[in-house]
């Protein structure tokens, strides 16, 4: 028996890269598969051919079952119906997979205001407006699994993504709220930072005009999101996992490190005196990590 055997799962964004990944590999492990995608360009703008369908057809091909959605999530009703095609075409839905995203990279002083709502809307937005939707289906039968995609830029910061890292830490701080608020539910909600060569980190590379390192290929994010979409990962619950190289990672998440302490409280001339020996020694390096060769994805 595979281990998400009469699941169903919606997978946002998954017509191509680190999503279709996900779709193919939890279609293989049984579940019935809304494969989400409106099939624009990086920046959201724009039509484009009909990945949805393309890994629909793959999903049949090995025997598998799934349906093509075109909505956008990025509006409260679109997003609706996303989960309204997997009720209708399946009868409910138990894992949801926030992977959609699209990048407008530029620095604060060149973003314009435009820039900034188009990514927040799909990554933060979307990931609400789906979850929102799916949750009460899966408190109602008991039982549901969240996936957020999340990204180093949101938790260490990456030059010219104002928009995205925003969007990226807020899913952070949602996935914590909603570990909260569902898990008496039977409802785990974790969050995943992947790593992949993908449009979204192609210009990385030509850049550089080196190949993608073997390491970088999106289907190795795939195992561990069964895992987390499965029966098996019940006790995993408000949890941010990663991807570095071959390697899966659980990421700490934020707390105090360090501690200056006076009776009464401080003054400003103690605070100068005081902080560069007491709490300077602990400053954090801002900025992603990135594995060898390769740069940021979602």
């Amino acid at each position: 028996m595979k281990i998400l055997d009469g699941k169903t799962a919606i997978v946002t964004g998954a017509g191509r890269g680190i999503g279709r990944e996900l779709a193919l590999c939890l279609a293989r492990e049984g579940a019935n598969v809304v494969v989400n995608d409106v099939g624009t360009g990086l920046d959201g703008q724009g039509g484009d051919d009909d990945p949805a369908a393309q890994v629909v057809k793959e999903i049949e091909e090995f025997g598998g079952r799934a349906v093509m959605s075109y909505e956008s999530v990025s509006e409260f009703d679109s997003a609706g119906r996303i989960v309204e095609t997997a009720v209708d075409s399946f009868g409910t839905v138990d894992i949801l997979v926030n992977n959609a995203g699209i990048v407008r990279d530029k620095s604060l002083v060149k973003m314009d205001p435009e820039d900034f709502d188009a990514v927040v809307k799909v990554h933060m937005y979307g990931t609400f407006n789906c979850a929102r939707h799916a949750a009460p289906i899966m408190k109602e039968q008991g039982y549901g699994r969240i996936i957020n995609v999340t990204s180093s830029a949101g938790m260490r910061g990456n030059f010219g993504q104002s928009n995205y890292g925003a969007a990226k830490a807020a899913i952070m701080g949602m996935t914590f709220i909603w570990a909260l608020e569902l898990g008496k539910s039977g409802i785990t909600v974790n969050a995943l930072a992947p790593v992949g060569a993908t449009r979204m980190t192609a210009a990385l590379f030509e850049r550089t005009g080196s190949e993608p390192p073997a390491d970088a290929n999106p289907a190795l994010n795939a195992p561990i999101v069964a895992f987390l979409a499965s029966e098996h990962a019940a006790h995993v619950n408000g949890q941010i996992v990663g991807r570095t190289e071959y390697a899966y990672t659980l990421f700490q998440h934020p707390k105090p490190i360090a501690m200056m302490w006076r009776d009464g409280g401080w003054d400003v001339d103690g605070v100068v005196e005081h902080f560069d020996q007491v709490l300077g020694q602990h400053m954090q390096t801002v900025g992603m990590v990135m594995p060898t060769g390769m740069g940021p994805k979602n």
